[in-house]
């Protein structure tokens, strides 16, 4: 598919198959995440693959949206990995973060594969969930899978406001 098709077909999905992700495509997937670009290139992103049982179940408690994925990829980074703009302190992890997810969510939609980007959940919550996870911030839940039957974009999936209120030529 080329990227217009595939950014504009990518939607959230909601309604997850049971079927496994195979290991070769959640590999494409992470490899995704990984390739994305950083602020200065330091890579603050981390990445934590939840897929057992008692994983999914401690990830779904911290969550506001709950759509039972075979695969959550949480996304986080190491503030003091990430790059800092001088003149303001501003720290760009977040923003690194939500790049690699950005790209690991088309690359599951061009693998046939569905995602929903959760922002709802409780980060403290989640951190005492998974000590694995200390001293990062957590940014996103991606759930990740397969399309359940009649699975489809929400009703505003299409809605867009005029590219003309969003755009502006200086």
């Amino acid at each position: 598919m080329d990227f217009a098709a595939l950014s504009a077909a990518r939607y959230s999905l909601r309604k997850f198959s049971d079927r496994p992700v195979e290991p070769e495509k959640l590999a494409e997937i992470l490899e995704a995440g990984h390739n994305a670009p950083t602020a200065h290139n330091n890579q603050p992103q981390r990445i934590f693959v939840l897929q057992s049982p008692e994983s999914l179940a401690k990830a779904d408690a911290c969550m506001g949206s709950h759509f039972d994925p075979p695969v959550i990829l949480a996304v986080a980074y190491d503030p003091a990995a990430a790059w800092v703009r001088a003149d303001d302190g501003k720290n760009h992890g977040e923003i690194d973060a939500a790049i690699s997810a950005t790209q690991m969510m088309l690359q599951a939609a061009d693998l046939g594969l569905g995602t929903t980007y959760i922002g709802m959940f409780d980060p403290e919550k989640l951190l005492a969930a998974f000590p694995e996870m200390a001293g990062l911030v957590p940014v996103a839940l991606l759930d990740l899978g397969y399309p359940g039957e009649g699975a489809h974009p929400s009703r505003l999936h299409e809605t867009r406001m005029p590219l003309t209120d969003m755009v502006r030529y200086l």
